[in-house]
């Protein structure tokens, strides 16, 4: 690497951040885990969840907006994206979890023990066996990050997603075991956990809660 006489390292790699940022809260009175179905929208706290995020972004150079193609996740891009006079664009890499149980009124994993046909497939966590592997969440939510970080190289990119693949890349990016306890993932609703880049080379991990005197309001276990 050389430096210019003025002491300026012309060809230092670009620094760029990847924030993915978590959803707000979604309109659940029933408790039901949705997971992938339709019409899940979020509720009029989560709207201001998502507005909140958004103008805790306002003043970050963010070109590149991402959103997992869920109702809940579009419409917490939707602000973000407007702010910078951006398009959304979608990515399926970047959806929520497969999981076994959803559609059941099992949400914060309240109500499972109810449903006796269901046991077996709370017999392997290492998996799970309730749904999709954690080690493939990982594979897809890494390969959207490097694809969002080239888009928005030099600058910022924002990918909405949801709280389950967010947790997973956060610990494989740390290094830590996949195989955790759902109760205690740091990834709370309209959470940013930002990843900054120089060059491809990863420089840190940062987590913020835009929206955190909002989350003491929020339904338990109503967003995935």
């Amino acid at each position: 690497m050389t430096s210019s006489p003025g002491g300026a390292v012309p060809d230092e790699p670009p620094r760029t951040t990847v924030h993915l940022l978590r959803h707000g809260e979604v309109h659940n009175p029933g408790h039901v885990l949705y997971g992938r179905l339709p019409g899940y929208h979020l509720s009029e706290l989560g709207r201001r969840m998502a507005d909140l995020a958004a103008e805790h972004l306002a003043d970050h150079d963010v070109v590149h907006v991402v959103s997992s193609p869920l109702e809940r996740a579009q419409e917490t891009a939707a602000p973000v994206a407007a702010e910078h006079g951006l398009e959304v664009q979608l990515d399926e890499r970047v959806v929520e979890a497969e999981n076994d149980f959803e559609g059941l009124p099992v949400a914060g994993g309240r109500g499972l023990l109810a449903h006796p046909r269901l046991w077996p497939k709370m017999l392997n966590p290492l998996r799970p066996s309730w749904g999709e592997p954690y080690a493939r969440i990982v594979e897809r939510m890494r390969a959207a990050i490097v694809d969002a970080r080239a888009a928005a190289r030099g600058h910022e990119a924002v990918v909405v997603s949801h709280q389950a693949p967010i947790w997973m890349i956060r610990l494989a990016t740390e290094g830590r075991p996949l195989v955790h306890n759902p109760a205690r993932r740091q990834c709370s609703l309209a959470s940013l956990t930002s990843l900054t880049f120089v060059g491809d080379e990863l420089l840190s991990l940062s987590y913020s809660e835009p929206a955190a005197a909002l989350l003491p309001r929020a339904q338990k276990g109503a967003g995935a």
